[in-house]
């Protein structure tokens, strides 16, 4: 393996699994399992980005998520590209095509790093300061230009070629992170019986085992455990175990979104693989095993190539066997630096230098320093660093002054301690609490129904760690009602107790205004940016974020926002609680929009609904139309027929002999519980009290303004139990309008709802006729009109299957509907359509339906209703009850301006001549000679051509439209101007004889 910087003998990847990849153009090897850092680094490559307003020179800072300079734009081939792709996390593939970002003409030579030198006039808000006058300048000079230099990588501008995958999953324990203590936690409530899902970021399971080589567990290397641990998991019947998994978002009632890379790691991915997963997660209990992630120090030129966390620096040597240089400096204020020198040195790395800010480091770990012969600077602190693409030296100064002295390196590793990862907590809107003496904030109330266990708790002790985890997954476990045998806990040790820690800048860092001392890498914020925020009147952290951006870059702040906190606090001589915390948002990391909506593109956009009917009416050549989701039968043509032609015959047939309609689509809510009538007394404006078991009844629904919200016909199954049909468009929104009012207003009603929608196919049967089709087919019920009226509902067997008919219309002909279980949809359509065609009936579709219903003014509530009728106004005042107090809407109805003269009402309408049709949402008016603009009375809101009432006719919304009975009024058009009598919005049958016939 060419590369001065690996190091035989060392890391866990095995040299003879290779694979080559391009930097820039020029073409290095990887071990399988590197990821593009570690890669770069094996051969010495530590210069792998610039910054996104100084554009100075970075490098990899870090092995994990929390990476803020390593960005690149990956590629498989000329149409699969993606940038700010984190070097740390993106593993290498044979043909990998990486390039840097944010640089021009290259990342050595780059023209925008003369924004370092004119940094003075780049400072902390120069934004709001600069870009304000003249105020003509915005538009043609400051907006492109801002616009042109905003962002890091390029966006794509070919078609995504990937495919995405969706999944819905439901676990009694979903474990975030799948270090030491979360899979402590997955076995224990694995073991236990319950359904575990274990998810972490990482291509294997282990966490902080992948650097800590002093960590055991049961005797054993921590890795080698995980591994072993991981194995017995995914072997388990009640567990999945998810890597390159990242948990994202954290939403209400434990629905956690995961973000799964199932391919990118692949050089040639199978065919019908995605590219990525989102997984919807409903778990009953989330056990938060996050980690905790390391913090940098605050010094000046901390951010050159080359300097990077102590744990990076360790997961790199141990993990990857990659040496980060060959003479590695120490600038710490935590015992956790210490191990990362000793295992560079075990590897044969020099170590100049420990330079430790605190005067007193833990004995364990100065001993074993003296031992392998490295100098340990106790009391003071590296204040600058050289190098220009890379590191060369570091400057150590006393905290209470002295000489500087000048030490030669290549590498740079540092830590200021460890911060919890509470971001998933922090979603749920959980309240933190601040330990003062470790400077960090820890979970304290809790929203949701989860736990925090291990480092993102503050358990810092592996043996406390593991006890704690252990714990908390039997715990959810027995939650859930598993009772298995769990067995005991394992043992874990470590080497080193963990002590020390700071945030803010150390002492003794010299005249911090003198350099720039980066707290936030990407947005190359500096302490002093806190400082003058501070001074410009900021006291809010939100306020000084904004004004900053610190902790609003794509690492969403996880190695700034304590600094800042700190620097912040200091600068206002107040308590870091007291300046409050900014709030963290999903994603935890940055999530593509492949993974969030790929999935549903192409067909699957707007995905079809279609009835169990639908390939049976295909067949019989219906065209299609779309209503929301639903493809539902428009009309049936026989040959020859235009659309005209098919409605007019489907028309007169059903009048005449007997139709069939699929009528599955109408929305269909199952109201059941003891409660279930006062329920639907609230809901609609009439009374369901006095509404008999097998009996139907019309029902409108309002808004709290009075306005007609939905309407459909009620049955009542039995006293506890009620079929309620709602518009097809409405079906969604009246089960949340009910589900609304049910969990905030009415909680005490003990009632159930129920979406039914899908479950019942639905035939209405209409006409002359329709008792003699479906008489063979129902058995045991008496149809005869004095036993099964109009309006009446009863449960019974169709053709073997359970069912619920119905004997109601929107024809206005004697009808009935046959719901029975979708299953049985397609057989009920054949036997019908069967004996239909026998006795020269036909299937009619939705354009018929809307004529045959509009001849007897039966409204279509969003088509003849626009959110501003009553229901006087619509002409079904009689459906409101005179003697109910109180049901949504009630107040509404009220307002004086809903009951003054003058309103729209819905009347009928012929055109003089009987022959043109007038197209709907035209505007009426009585005088059509009157002076623009013209006084609009209303409008038409159906319009059609009746092949049985032998003219066009229509339905419209007209200013004291019953008043109007009789009246000529005129819809003026750009060419002609209509004229057309005003008539009772019944047309057909008003006295109603043929639906009880």
């Amino acid at each position: 393996m060419s590369g001065a910087f690996r190091i035989a003998g060392k890391g866990r990847l095995t040299p003879a699994r290779q694979a080559r990849f391009s930097f820039d153009g020029k073409y290095y090897t990887a071990l399988e399992g590197d990821t593009i850092a570690s890669a770069l680094l094996a051969h010495g490559v530590h210069l792998m980005g610039r910054s996104f307003k100084y554009h100075r020179p970075r490098g990899v800072i870090s092995a994990g998520s929390e990476e803020p300079n390593a960005l690149m734009n990956v590629a498989r081939d000329a149409s699969r590209e993606q940038p700010n792709v984190r070097a740390s996390v993106q593993e290498v593939f044979e043909g990998m095509k990486v390039n840097s970002q944010n640089r021009f003409p290259s990342l050595s030579f780059d023209v925008g790093a003369v924004n370092d030198m004119l940094s003075p006039f780049f400072a902390a808000g120069f934004y709001y300061k600069t870009f304000m006058w003249p105020k003509a300048a915005w538009k043609h000079v400051y907006e492109p230009f801002i616009r042109a230099a905003a962002g890091l990588g390029n966006a794509p501008k070919e078609a995504d070629p990937d495919h995405y995958a969706s999944r819905f999953a439901h676990c009694d324990v979903l474990v975030i992170g799948g270090g030491l203590a979360g899979i402590t936690a997955a076995l224990a409530a694995a073991r236990a019986g319950a359904d575990v899902i274990l998810c972490d970021e990482r291509p294997e399971l282990g966490g902080a085992a992948h650097y800590d080589s002093s960590l055991t567990v049961d005797g054993q290397p921590a890795y080698d455990w995980a591994q072993a641990a991981a194995t017995r998991l995914a072997a388990r019947p009640n567990v999945r175990v998810l890597t390159r998994t990242t948990a994202f978002g954290y939403y209400d009632h434990n629905f956690v979104a995961l973000a799964e890379r199932v391919t990118d790691h692949q050089a040639i991915p199978e065919r019908a693989a995605p590219r990525e997963r989102l997984w919807k997660v409903r778990a009953k209990k989330v056990i938060i095993a996050s980690g905790a992630i390391e913090r940098h120090m605050v010094f000046d030129g901390n951010d050159r190539p080359g300097v990077m966390l102590a744990s990076a620096a360790r997961t790199f040597i141990n993990h990857y066997g990659v040496a980060i240089g060959s003479r590695v400096g120490v600038f710490t204020a935590h015992d956790s630096a210490y191990e990362a020198a000793f295992d560079l040195a075990n590897a044969g790395v020099t170590i100049p230098a420990i330079v430790d800010v605190r005067d007193n480091p833990g004995e364990a770990v100065r001993a074993e320093a003296a031992r392998l012969g490295i100098e340990v600077m106790t009391g003071q602190s590296v204040v600058s660093t050289g190098g220009k693409l890379r590191v060369n030296s570091m400057s150590v100064i006393r905290k209470a002054g002295g000489t500087r002295r000048k030490i030669e390196i290549d590498a740079l590793i540092t830590c200021a301690g460890w911060t919890p990862s509470v971001h998933m907590f922090s979603q749920t809107r959980g309240k933190l609490k601040y330990e003062a003496d470790k400077a960090r904030f820890l979970p304290d109330i809790y929203t949701e129904n989860c736990i925090s266990v291990g480092a993102c708790n503050g358990t810092d002790d592996a043996s406390a760690l593991v006890a704690e985890a252990f714990t908390a997954g039997t715990d959810a476990a027995r939650e859930a009602g598993a009772t298995g045998d769990v067995r005991t806990a394992p043992e874990a040790a470590t080497a080193y107790a963990w002590t020390g820690g700071m945030i803010g800048t150390p002492e003794g860092a010299g005249p911090e205004t003198h350099g720039k001392a980066f707290i936030d890498f990407q947005n190359d914020v500096c302490a002093k940016d806190i400082r003058l925020a501070v001074r410009e009147g900021m006291a809010s952290i939100e306020h000084i974020k904004r004004f900053t951006t610190n902790g609003m870059a794509s690492d969403q702040g996880k190695l700034s926002n304590m600094h800042g906190l700190a620097i912040a606090a200091e600068a206002l001589g107040k308590d870091i609680p007291e300046v409050g915390l900014t709030t963290f948002r999903s994603p935890y990391t940055p999530v593509t929009f492949g993974t969030i909506l790929n999935h549903n593109r192409g067909p699957l956009f707007d995905p079809a609904r279609k009835t169990p009917m639908h390939e049976r009416e295909e067949a019989i050549g219906a065209v299609f139309e779309d209503v929301g989701n639903w493809k539902r039968a428009w009309f049936y043509p026989r040959p020859g027929e235009d659309m005209h032609a098919a409605v007019n015959r489907e028309c007169k047939t059903v009048r005449e002999s007997v139709g069939i309609f699929d009528a599955s689509t109408l929305g269909k809510i199952e109201v059941v519980g003891p409660d279930a009538a006062a329920f639907l007394n609230l809901m609609y404006t009439n009374a369901w009290d006095n509404l008999k078991p097998g009996r139907c009844r019309y029902g409108i629904m309002l808004r709290e303004d009075g306005f007609v919200y939905d309407d459909g016909v009620v049955g009542r199954i039995a006293d506890d139990r009620f079929h309620v049909t709602t518009t097809t468009g409405g079906a969604a929104r009246v089960m949340n309008h009910m589900e609304d009012y049910l969990q905030t207003e009415f909680p005490h009603l003990k009632v159930w709802l129920t979406s039914a929608t899908e479950q019942w196919a639905t035939v209405a049967v209409q006409g002359p006729k329709a008792r003699d089709i479906i008489a063979p087919l129902v058995e045991g019920v008496d149809l005869t009109n004095e036993a099964f009226p109009h309006m009446s509902v009863i449960e019974c067997t169709v053709m073997g299957v359970p069912a619920r008919l119905f004997r109601m219309t929107f024809a206005g002909e004697m009808g009935f509907e046959i719901n029975v279980p979708s299953d049985y949809g397609a057989a009920l359509w054949d036997a019908l359509y069967a004996a239909t065609q026998a006795v020269g009936g036909c299937a009619y579709g939705t354009e018929t339906m809307h004529v045959l219903r509009a001849e007897k003014g039966y409204i279509i509530v969003g088509q003849d209703t626009d959110g501003t009728l009553t229901p006087d106004d619509a002409g079904v005042a009689w459906a409101v009850s005179k003697k109910k107090t109180d049901f949504v809407g009630i107040r509404g109805l009220k307002r004086p301006d809903l009951v003054r003269s003058g309103r729209k009402q819905l009347v009928g309408f012929k055109p003089r001549d009987g022959k043109t049709l007038v197209p709907e949402g035209a505007q009426i008016v009585e005088d059509p000679n009157q002076p623009k603009p013209m006084k609009m009375l209303g409008h038409i809101t159906s319009s059609y051509w009746s092949e049985n009432l032998g003219t066009s006719f229509g339905l419209a919304v007209v200013a004291d439209g019953r008043a109007k009975i009789g009246q000529t009024l005129y819809v003026p058009l750009e060419k002609e101007t209509i004229a057309v009598e005003v008539t009772d919005a019944v047309l057909y049958d008003k006295e109603g004889s043929r639906i009880n016939a």
